[in-house]
């Protein structure tokens, strides 16, 4: 008998390159927006740049967002959010935090109170929403790919054990996604690495996935061969537009991939190793990738086959030549590197298979 079909779907009117961000008040169709904005915003010049495009549509902006968004700042903000912008577009400048940030501000649950939403996340229930505004995303970074993703990181520092928790809802997809990679021109060299090896693990992750499809599996190798080449070109020369653009095209194929199979067992060990420890979170997804890799050879022929596209079939030890690469891009991959005890990592490992991103991993847990 043949496989069941699998599936493949993504809404995301995505508009991809340099000068794509002068399309805002194209998509926008003279609607009122409202921007959710990273702080650093105001001084490197987009908001005036944002404002300068928008006009009088721009109702209002929102730019406290801080990194990792956590339930305590969202609860904060989500009552005076909808009593001012009930009527507008929400368009999210900036990282993976920024668009989490408006994902988390731009649903009403029935009750009108954010509490009801997090009581739900807390409670492993899908939250409902009476009501939802629409989102245009408009990264400034190239790795999170959550301009072209259904969900919306929340980092429950607050809970009597502090934990992530995902919010995933048809109404988090983007209307219209606006990719302009001169828009992370600016970025400081730690980011860049950090941002594209989280895209790196989500091509990856995409791959030793119980829920990847041949389609899914076309953008992740594409996005993977792709980081590997690029980014250490990018780093080499960060002020080159086309290096920018090229790490910015597979940071959305990536995205695209994972935006079907969620991510698996690298970001399960990544969440306390940011909670816990303030990794960042696109070197705490990565620096496990060897491991993960290593786990998941020769669980699965096919897997096996998609996974040897990345290095290419002549490459006999995967997990080797990606642990050479991170390292020579600045990442070591082991845990005392980052400052975490063996003891602790091994703790970390055993957990990471029982969580919701570990259990789409293609190996089953022991």
């Amino acid at each position: 008998m043949s496989p069941a079909p699998r599936r493949y779907r993504n809404p995301v009117d995505v508009r991809f390159g340099v000068g794509a961000l002068a399309g805002l008040p194209e998509v926008l169709r003279g609607r009122p927006a409202v921007l959710v904005a990273f702080p650093e915003a105001e001084a490197t010049g987009l908001l005036a740049r944002l404002r300068k495009l928008l006009g009088g549509q721009l109702q209002g902006v929102v730019s406290d967002v801080e990194p990792n968004p956590g339930a305590a700042w969202v609860a904060g903000r989500h009552a005076g959010f909808w009593a001012r912008y009930a009527d507008a577009v929400v368009v999210a400048v900036g990282g993976g935090s920024t668009i989490d940030s408006a994902k988390l501000l731009l649903g009403r649950p029935p009750s009108g109170d954010f509490a009801e939403t997090l009581a739900d996340l807390r409670a492993g229930r899908a939250p409902v929403m009476s009501r939802t505004l629409p989102l245009i995303s408009i990264p400034t970074t190239a790795g999170t790919g959550s301009e072209v993703t259904p969900w919306a990181t929340l980092w429950d520092r607050e809970a009597a054990t502090p934990t992530k928790l995902s919010l995933q809802a048809e109404s988090l997809w983007s209307e219209v996604a606006l990719v302009d990679p001169e828009l992370t021109m600016t970025l400081p060299t730690g980011v860049t690495r950090a941002s594209a090896l989280d895209a790196l693990s989500h091509s990856l992750e995409a791959i030793w996935n119980r829920n990847a499809n041949p389609v899914s599996d076309a953008f992740a190798v594409t996005a993977a061969r792709g980081l590997l080449g690029a980014l250490p070109r990018l780093l080499a020369d960060p002020r080159n537009l086309g290096h920018r653009t090229e790490v910015a095209r597979c940071s959305l194929l990536a995205g695209l991939a994972f935006s079907n199979t969620q991510t698996a067992l690298a970001h399960s060990i990544s969440y306390p190793l940011t909670l816990r420890y303030g990794i960042p979170h696109g070197i705490a997804c990565s620096f496990p990738l060897p491991h993960v890799w290593s786990l998941a050879q020769g669980v699965s022929p096919a897997r096996d086959a998609v996974l040897a596209e990345v290095f290419g079939p002549q490459e006999t030890d995967p997990a080797g030549a990606l642990r050479a690469f991170l390292g020579s891009v600045g990442v070591p991959c082991d845990f005392a590197a980052h400052g975490v005890e063996p003891a602790e990592g091994a703790a970390i490992l055993r957990g990471a298979s029982a969580g919701a991103r570990g259990q789409n991993f293609i190996r089953p847990s022991s």
